[in-house]
């Protein structure tokens, strides 16, 4: 029996092949746009290094007294002290601008002898401020009972976690004044005490 809206299509089979080659073309063509074209955007390169002094300070201290002095500085503003040796320090303090935003900022403060009597130094610091954001998770329960099937029940869980999103090196040359001014500071208290 023939319905009206049944046609018979009968290929031959070289014709086949080359409907499958054509198919074959078209999905690979198809594969290898996708892989091409990755999205992630490219950035040129974003130092130039120069002579400008933002991130290094002279000091007429030991190398040692350089990073006491810097220690007590960051300590002075509320920051916790992760390493301290007599020519490095690290310290990092947490802000929240906003309810669902965290930021980190770590300042790292190397310091080397600059004279070959070791009576001046020369501070390096690298401030970085990490930025975080809130990040909820919202999970809904369901139970399998084999009888019945699968049933959807009202539990449901959140869960948050703070995701880093952004960081960056500080090059705001008034944030290094003000430090390498503190740093000073503690400097000429201190050399007023050994006086």
């Amino acid at each position: 029996m023939r319905f009206p809206w049944s046609t018979e299509f009968h290929a031959s089979p070289p014709a086949l092949l080359r409907a499958a080659a054509v198919a074959l073309a078209c999905g690979a063509t198809l594969v290898m746009a996708g892989c091409t074209s990755t999205g992630v955007k490219t950035f040129g390169v974003q130092e130039n290094f120069g002579s400008v002094a933002t991130y290094s300070r002279l000091f007429d201290a030991t190398p040692a007294q350089t990073c006491e002095a810097s220690r007590r500085a960051l300590l002075s503003q509320g920051y916790v002290i992760s390493s301290s040796s007599a020519d490095l320090v690290e310290g990092k303090k947490s802000f929240q601008p906003e309810p669902e935003s965290h930021l980190q900022m770590v300042v790292r403060v190397v310091c080397v002898p600059e004279a070959n009597d070791g009576k001046v130094s020369l501070g390096f610091v690298t401030a970085t401020q990490d930025t975080y954001a809130l990040r909820k998770t919202n999970n809904s329960a369901s139970v399998g009972v084999g009888a019945i099937g699968s049933v959807s029940l009202p539990f449901s869980s959140s869960s948050e976690s703070l995701v880093k999103v952004g960081s960056e090196t500080i090059a705001k040359d008034t944030f290094y004044d003000s430090f390498f001014d503190l740093v000073k500071r503690y400097l000429v208290i201190d050399q007023a005490l050994a006086d």
